[in-house]
């Protein structure tokens, strides 16, 4: 066996399974480079987060990882890609998840939605001045995630349409997955999305 390293060889007579064999060089740099594998490995585990969420768009799939271990695997809908243009053409809106690294920034129990102008215009609906005829209830489940620029993980009232891309970006969920996420994911948890 031998030992390749910055630039030489060091070859010695023992396996793995018996180190007592090897030149005291040899046994020092073993050590060495053993010892040098640990931290590396330690700083690879220290880089994973504890909890965090992944989450498959094509999918429709939305994994709850507590360190190694999946603890849930939900059918989730995501956004659907469409585009809705204003009736004067000002104003377009994508409606796609957002995919990268994100971190819950909020967590809601019994969230109140408000409604944003696209709603209105799908609706075919003028866009009201008061910021009180925007609020509605019951559309978003009973917890809500918030993770940045408006998009949420949260439930929804159309549950047979879990598992297709039928949303405007945000992330929806069933309410019993919804409750697992809400009662095991603290602030600042770790999203992925792709």
């Amino acid at each position: 066996m031998a030992i390749e390293g910055a630039g030489y060889l060091i070859a010695w007579k023992a396996s793995k399974k018996n180190d007592s064999k090897l030149v005291k060089p040899e046994k020092r740099l073993l050590d060495s480079l053993k010892y040098e594998n640990a931290l590396l490995r330690k700083k690879i585990e220290a880089l994973q987060p504890n909890d965090y969420i992944l989450v498959d768009t094509s999918g429709n799939v939305l994994y709850l990882h507590k360190g190694r271990r999946m603890i849930l695997r939900a059918t989730i809908s995501c956004g659907s890609g469409t585009i809705l243009t204003d009736s004067e053409g000002k104003r377009e809106w994508v409606f796609e998840t957002p995919r990268g690294e994100f971190t819950i920034q909020s967590k809601y129990e019994k969230p109140t939605w408000i409604k944003p102008d696209w709603a209105f215009i799908e609706e075919g609906k003028p866009i009201p001045k008061n910021v009180m005829e925007r609020a509605e209830t019951g559309m978003l489940g009973d917890y809500a995630f918030g993770f940045g620029n408006g998009y949420f993980i949260h439930g929804t009232l159309y549950t047979r349409l879990l598992g297709k891309n039928i949303t405007h970006g945000c992330i929806r969920m069933g309410d019993q997955d919804l409750k697992t996420l809400y009662e095991t994911v603290p602030i600042g948890a770790t999203i992925l999305i792709f």
